[in-house]
């Protein structure tokens, strides 16, 4: 009896002595892949940051089915990037916010995109009554490219270019027009 308990004992010892060189090795293994994952994220978010410090290369569709790229806009003109989808409230908000701040926002390029079709894009843009008026753009993203060229992850979302082409802030979530035109003011 005593031999087969000292067998056991002795098998016990090294199933744990196993087991626990087996959870070293596999938190070892998972933290090396969560550490590899978050550099690789810094590195791909810095790598964004850097590619949008100046407005980036792009190519939309405008409502007419012709193409708008970053080099159609008008040079020395700040530029407000709103990305925006047609059934989002606070989009509707934001677009109606600029129907009645036009004059406010004519010296500025207003550049609206989303990822719907032209026929949705277009209905928004007469609803708004924003048509017709050289300095806004309505864009179909069709590719769904713009989030991730310009970093933003939600709508509304805008992207604000000084004259020089140069980024002054991405905004998340809907803006009053003061508040926005503040921000222009503040970097001129």
């Amino acid at each position: 009896m005593g031999y087969s308990r000292n067998v056991f004992y002795s098998k016990l010892f090294i199933m744990k002595k196993y087991f626990k060189i087996t959870f070293l090795i596999l938190f070892l293994g998972l933290f090396a892949f969560m550490s590899y994952e978050i550099i690789s994220k810094i590195n791909h978010k810095k790598a964004i940051d850097e590619n949008i410090k100046t407005i980036p290369e792009f190519q939309y569709l405008k409502l007419d089915g012709s193409v708008f790229s970053n080099k159609s806009l008008k040079q020395d003109t700040a530029t407000i990037f709103l990305y925006f989808n047609s059934e989002c409230e606070h989009c509707q908000a934001e677009a109606q916010m600029v129907s009645e701040n036009r004059e406010k926002f004519k010296p500025f390029q207003l550049v609206f995109i989303s990822f719907e079709t032209l026929y949705k894009i277009k209905n928004f843009a007469i609803q708004y009554k924003l048509i017709g008026y050289g300095n806004i753009h309505f864009l179909c993203d069709s590719k769904v490219t713009f989030a991730t060229t310009f970093d933003v992850k939600s709508v509304p979302s805008l992207v604000l270019y000084d004259k020089n082409d140069h980024l002054i802030e991405k905004i998340k979530g809907q803006i009053k027009a003061e508040v926005l035109l503040r921000k222009f003011r503040i970097t001129n």
